[in-house]
């Protein structure tokens, strides 16, 4: 690849999709990666093999016809892809102080369900739920406006967009709902965002509960399972990808962007260069601050990053089952005051209490059941903490050492305290367990802080204000979770943006099925429509077990 077109920074879902979407259309594109897997956020990777994933812990809208299904029919990966459709009777479950509530795939049905069990507050759920719907429709319907008329009839075709879309979502659900239990179980999905009700912007909100609405699916592989799929179009259509390749600074002349130097002083040269890395690693290390703009320099000076996270990765040699797990998530809070509860656990001593007021719990092997091989469990315990938690701990270089190793243990007894809560006995059936903290996102994921969802996704950082693809310097752009949108499918929209730019068309342009894609989708409670793969996977993880334990 002596000519090349586009090199890419970072090999996340946003990284990926602008590859697969360049080299489609003729590039010689080359993607770059400082891990020694790529997939950014979406890699899986594994622990004595038990396969887990830091990022992905499940998806929406993949049925048929709907967008996340479409994205990926387009991108050419569909028919690659398995997923599992977790619990449609609880793919999340609320376990708020001591009562539990599960919340079902489908509109409707979640209508009915909190109706049932909060008839005082039946109409104000159905206003509101509409409500979310409808906004999160408009959302979606102003990007795809265009011509004369569409513009004369947008203020009436998004009317509560325009209502609604300054307010945060405690202001708006306070209009509705009066409940504090109820508004805590309809906000239970902030952790999708990493902000409390009163900072979380109501439209942000409203698209990501739509998001879900029609239920959680989880991909076979975890989130490697969608890595391997885009990797493979990739090279399917020429590009590459390397890894162990740290990009220290971007290479310009006369305020272009002509190539970039690696670690180790090498220099690669291309028509256009994508990053895939956040704003601030992009635009003060690579690009370096005396090369930007004042307007640039203020907005990277006033950007604040999203929550960062503790992340237990843990073996449980039990039947979780007969815990009542299940394949739906388990958001488990000791208040139904959300606001109150980020706060304690941004501001909170990391060793001070026995548990943490808030964690995510996910067992992967029920999600992905192709992966279970009929004893072993794996889980993930996931809250979130303010970055200076770590402060102690050296900013660069090697941050391993004997204090951190016994801050990281008393962080994982406290988790496994409230995983213990969940699944009594737990503890006594650990086969093992790691941790991974905010110092750890930041060296695999190489993300401002250890962030987890890119910027901060309060109103002044998201939509018009969020970063652009297309940056001031010519020929970088930008994809990734601080762009477009966060989450898996918002940062693969955002590679599809950015290679839109590149090649001077619209989005949906780039995404063309040729009629053969179609995901595969399974439903993880019900063997009955797993395909004899599925079965013989598990026998091979079975029998593999079997004969390292003899």
């Amino acid at each position: 690849m002596s000519e090349l077109d586009t090199i890419i920074i970072g090999s996340g879902a946003g990284g990926l999709a602008a590859a697969i979407c360049l080299a489609r259309s003729g590039q010689k594109v080359l993607v770059l990666e400082q891990h020694d897997v790529p997939g950014g956020w979406c890699h899986s990777f594994t622990i004595h093999g038990e396969r887990f994933c830091p990022g992905v812990h499940y998806i929406g809208l993949l049925d048929k016809g709907q967008s996340t299904s479409n994205l990926y029919e387009g991108l050419g990966v569909a028919k690659d892809l398995v997923f599992f459709r977790m619990n449609p009777k609880g793919y999340e479950h609320c376990w708020i102080e001591e009562e539990k509530i599960d919340m079902p795939a489908g509109h409707q049905a979640l209508i009915e369900s909190l109706s049932k069990r909060f008839p005082l507050e039946a109409t104000g759920i159905k206003k509101y739920l509409q409500l979310v719907k409808e906004v999160s429709r408009q959302i979606q319907l102003i990007p795809k406006m265009k011509g004369f008329w569409d513009n004369i009839t947008i203020p009436f075709r998004t009317k509560y967009m325009g209502k609604y879309g300054l307010f945060s979502l405690k202001r708006v659900i306070d209009w509705h709902i009066k409940d504090p239990f109820l508004k805590a179980v309809l906000n239970i999905q902030c952790g999708d965002h990493g902000l409390p009700p009163f900072k979380a912007s109501f439209p942000l909100h409203c698209a990501l509960m739509d998001h879900y609405f029609e239920g959680g699916f989880y991909p076979y592989g975890g989130g490697g399972g969608i890595v391997k799929a885009l990797t493979t179009a990739v090279k399917k259509y020429g590009g590459e990808i390397r890894t162990k390749q740290h990009v220290q600074k971007i290479i310009l002349r006369d305020k272009t962007a002509i190539g970039v130097e690696l670690k180790d002083g090498q220099q690669l040269f291309a028509k256009t260069i994508i990053s895939n890395a956040d704003p601030s690693i992009t635009y003060l290390k690579l690009v370096g601050k005396e090369n930007l703009s004042d307007k640039l320099n203020r907005k990277l000076a006033n950007t604040k990053y999203s929550v960062t996270s503790l992340i237990l990765f843990i073996t449980l040699d039990m039947d979780v089952a007969e815990a009542g797990i299940d394949s739906g998530n388990i958001w488990k809070l000791n208040s139904k005051d959300i606001d109150g509860v980020y706060s304690h656990l941004t501001s909170q001593s990391l060793l001070e209490g026995e548990e943490f007021p808030a964690v995510f719990i996910s067992c992967t092997t029920l999600k992905d059941p192709a992966s279970f091989n009929g004893r072993y469990h794996n889980l993930e315990v996931v809250t979130f903490v303010d970055y200076s938690s770590f402060s102690d701990f050296p900013e660069q270089g090697d941050y391993h050492s004997e204090k951190y190793a016994l801050y990281k243990e008393r962080i994982s007894e406290k988790l496994l305290n409230s995983l213990e809560k969940v699944i009594p006995g737990a503890k006594k059936h650990v086969v093992h367990m790691d941790l991974g903290t905010p110092k750890t996102n930041q060296f695999y994921i190489n993300s401002t802080n250890g962030n987890v969802y890119g910027t901060e996704k309060t109103l002044r950082q998201i939509g018009p204000f969020s970063f652009s693809t297309k940056s001031e310097i010519n020929n970088l752009y930008l994809c990734g979770a601080s762009t477009l949108s966060h989450g898996v499918g918002g940062a693969t929209n955002s590679g599809v943006n950015a290679a839109a730019g590149i090649l001077k068309c619209r989005p949906e342009e780039l995404l063309k099925s040729d009629g053969t894609q179609h995901i595969r989708i399974y439903d993880a409670e019900d063997s009955a429509t797993w395909p004899d793969w599925v079965n013989q996977k598990r026998k091979v993880r079975k029998d593999k077990l079997a004969s390292a334990t003899a």
